[in-house]
């Protein structure tokens, strides 16, 4: 049986539903379809605690006396209180980011960009499982191709728009028919999954840096995978991205003469948000 919970946020620090929902509608690995247009943000999920299905709905209030308040409804047959808890943390409205204005005012190029888009917040991936398993699926191979692939998935395999579960992955990955090694790597993040080892919690308690070596050493994985999954799947806040050619060319355009790992250094404690808005900045 169906049940439903809501529960309240009062967020802190600066944050905008519309402009991170614009922002993440466009993120092709967990693109919102059937959005309506009265504002409020809808997806569906597998939640980390017992990996059943859930649907969010999210909306910010609108008048000045609760305008950093989030409401947030899930709806699912299974951990309720864990569901609202994992939406907080991929929209990332789990932080108090209070302190996050001061990076732009100590980074002009970054605040130029919360100028530009006020109340932005990185949004992640529903859970890290979803980033590795996109990670495995975007080997080598376009972002649309890649997208496809997932959507795939989800139609033959996934629950009412939701990604299929790592028990669910790991019995269909033997027999999916994907390019290269992808099945076999699947059902790798599925067990990792399984066992633990992709947990949004865990992975948050440890030093990024382990926690990368941790994620990188599932099979299929690597350093570039490990960036996501942490980054973007745990939605860890405060650290530098190792792989990404992109944004370090965005710095060096933007910062000459220097490195992204001492530019960052302006960032703390925010360091991943500080990233996250010049990748931004230069798409907008």
């Amino acid at each position: 049986m169906t049940a439903r919970h809501e529960v309240r946020l009062d967020v802190r620090g600066p944050w905008s539903l519309a402009t991170s929902r614009r922002f993440w509608e466009g993120f092709a690995p967990a693109a919102l379809p059937g959005q309506a247009g009265d504002g409020h943000l809808r997806t569906v999920f597998r939640v980390e605690s017992d990996w059943s299905h859930a649907a969010a709905e999210v909306a910010q209030g609108e008048s000045s006396a609760d305008v950093g308040v989030a409401r947030v409804v899930v709806k699912g047959d299974g951990d309720l209180d864990a569901a609202a808890a994992q939406v907080a943390r991929f929209l990332a409205l789990d932080l108090d980011a209070t302190t996050w204005p001061d990076v732009g005012r100590r980074d002009p190029v970054v605040g130029t960009v919360q100028e530009r888009l006020p109340g932005l917040r990185p949004c992640g991936f529903h859970s890290p499982y979803e980033a590795a398993a996109w990670a495995v699926l975007s080997q080598r191979i376009s972002m649309g191709q890649a997208a496809r692939l997932r959507a795939g998935l989800v139609e033959r395999h996934g629950d009412d728009g939701a990604f299929p579960a790592p028990a669910r992955l790991r019995e269909l990955a033997p027999g999916l028919d994907l390019p290269g090694r992808k099945a076999e790597y699947l059902g790798a993040v599925a067990g990792a999954a399984l066992e633990g080892r992709l947990d949004t919690l865990s992975l948050r308690a440890l030093d990024p840096d382990e926690a990368r070596r941790e994620v990188a050493e599932i099979h299929g994985l690597g350093p570039f995978a490990a960036d996501l999954v942490v980054l973007r799947g745990a939605n860890v806040p405060d650290a530098v991205p190792t792989s990404e050619r992109r944004l370090r060319a965005i710095v060096a355009e933007h910062y000459p003469g220097r490195d992204l790992d001492d530019v960052a250094e302006a960032w703390r404690p925010w360091r991943t948000w500080g990233s996250f808005h010049l990748r931004a900045g230069a798409s907008s």
